[in-house]
């Protein structure tokens, strides 16, 4: 389910990648290698996202990247380029079963058909699902029914793209793909988790530092994804004013200190759990199928707290889950023993990482 938007052409399958979560806060980035029929880590990187109006300056994320590189410690020259959820849009539609190229073309020519608004100047891509049935001809004519299928469309902006790609040449690096990322954790948890991934009716949720995503999978498709503008500022803020302590000690205690904080946190985690209990009812009411679970990650996920309010919110059984647990790890002594901490928050790039390999 890699959707990308730009795609460097015909390819070899690569043995390795460095793939780049580009966060708000933090960036995260991995360096992942093929070992036969599995995936090594080999090494990964947190580096503090640079201060920026609206759009990243191009000059301004070759440098970023440049850096990103060094930490990874630049073993690689192929990238792939996570999208932040406020620049990618994903949405599951139903459209006529075409190949992927004529759904680009289609979309390209009439978005608002699809998708309810003009994107023009926008790239596309498409990930073509289960077929759904047959759209009949018009009355009269006498062209055959064409059948439909389940097909999730990703758009983003021309120059938004074309800037990603130029950036990423000037830093040395040769952009493989662009992942919108909201597809991260869907990619990830499909390889980390695969029985539940083919099997059931479960939500992924993502908690970013600016913006939470939830993405409901029915037996291995993607059915609805929703970005809720609630992350882990939103709770860490709201924990250090009705404490009063520094967001600094905020963000500490948020993690490590349950008891203390469960009150204190529970008047931010209600609203981001109303927002996607509402996402659930959604799909539960047009599906006429129940979730069974609710699986969470990003940085806020390890905390005990956060999970238990989310659960008393939600009414459904909200589990962290570890997206490099599968891997093979071969990575520096002191990154090895704290991945299990960091995990969480490698999600996206992980799963940006396995639409290139």
């Amino acid at each position: 389910m890699g959707l990308p938007f730009f795609d460097s052409g015909p390819r070899k399958k690569r043995d390795q990648t460095i793939a780049v979560d580009l966060g708000s806060r933090s960036t995260k980035a991995v360096h992942v290698q093929r070992r036969g029929d599995g995936y090594a880590l080999c090494g990964y990187a947190l580096v503090d996202a640079p201060i920026y109006e609206k759009t990243m300056p191009t000059e301004l994320l070759t440098e970023h990247l440049k850096t990103v590189n060094e930490a990874l410690g630049g073993r690689a020259k192929n990238v792939t380029l996570a999208m932040g959820v406020g620049d990618a849009l994903v949405r599951p539609v139903e459209m006529p079963a075409l190949p992927i190229e004529d759904l680009r073309m289609v979309l390209k020519h009439n978005s608002k058909t699809y998708l309810q608004q003009d994107l023009s100047n926008h790239l596309f891509d498409c990930h073509i699902g289960s077929t759904v049935g047959v759209t009949k001809p018009a009355e009269g004519k006498g062209s055959a029914a064409t059948p439909k299928a389940r097909v999730l469309i990703t758009a983003a902006k021309k120059q938004l793209v074309q800037d990603f790609v130029e950036g990423a040449k000037a830093a040395g690096l040769v952009t493989d793909i662009i992942v919108p990322g909201l597809i991260g954790p869907v990619n990830a948890f499909e390889l980390a988790v695969p029985e539940v991934f083919q099997n059931d009716v479960v939500a992924v949720v993502d908690i970013g530092f600016k913006n939470s995503t939830i993405c409901i999978l029915q037996q291995g498709e993607l059915v609805l994804s929703r970005t809720v503008a609630i992350g882990g500022d939103r709770l860490t803020t709201g924990l250090s004013e009705s404490m009063n302590i520094s967001y600094a000690e905020a963000e500490g205690i948020k993690v490590g200190m349950a008891q203390e904080v469960e009150s204190a946190l529970q008047a931010t985690l209600s609203p981001l759990g109303r927002e996607l209990r509402a996402s659930i009812d959604f799909f539960e009411h047009q599906q006429d199928k129940a979730v069974s679970e609710v699986y969470v990650s990003g940085g806020s996920a390890r905390s005990s707290v956060v999970l238990q309010g989310l659960q008393s919110e939600l009414m459904l059984e909200c589990k962290t889950w570890h997206p490099a647990a599968f891997l093979q790890t071969e990575l520096p002594p002191e990154q090895a023993a704290e991945l299990e901490q960091v995990g969480p928050q490698l999600t996206v790039a992980l799963g940006a990482a396995f639409a290139t390999l």
